[in-house]
């Protein structure tokens, strides 16, 4: 007896990892530069996060991170075959959008700081830029897939 082939093309284990990879060596140098570097004055100054960041945890969390938004792309653009770039950016914009509702609205609401609306620009700035970057990185990890 056979079985009819599956309609569904789920990504391939390495097309996972590429995407995680996709997701997760660009975002960790550009969180750390942004929050420990660039504007390390600027966060200080809001009051909200702690004098000594546990690296690890944000780390792990950017792990996570990038399990999921990899495993989502290709159920979100199944076997697509526009734009790569097109592609990317809507992704980008849609998991940044995501991302920016848990990172910087629920974060402002929750938490006590000197300036909601320079916390709000600094991190919609940030998430702007990583996901500019990570959703067509995201997307060329999956091109061809299907």
């Amino acid at each position: 007896m056979t079985m009819a082939p599956s309609t569904r093309h789920p990504a391939s284990a390495g097309r996972l990892w590429l995407g995680m990879a996709a997701y997760l060596v660009p975002s960790f140098p550009i969180a750390f530069v942004w929050h420990l570097v660039l504007f390390e004055s600027q966060y200080h100054s809001l009051h909200i996060y702690r004098a000594d960041p546990i690296i690890p945890f944000g780390l792990a969390s950017m792990i996570i991170q990038s399990v999921i938004f990899s495993w989502a792309y290709p159920l979100l653009f199944p076997g697509q075959r526009s734009s790569l770039l097109k592609n990317g950016l809507l992704y980008g914009f849609g998991a940044g959008l995501l991302s920016w509702s848990f990172t910087t609205l629920a974060v402002a609401a929750k938490h006590p700081m000197a300036s909601i609306s320079d916390y709000v620009f600094l991190e919609t700035a940030f998430t702007f830029l990583q996901f500019l970057i990570v959703g067509p990185l995201i997307a060329l990890a999956y091109r061809n897939s299907s």
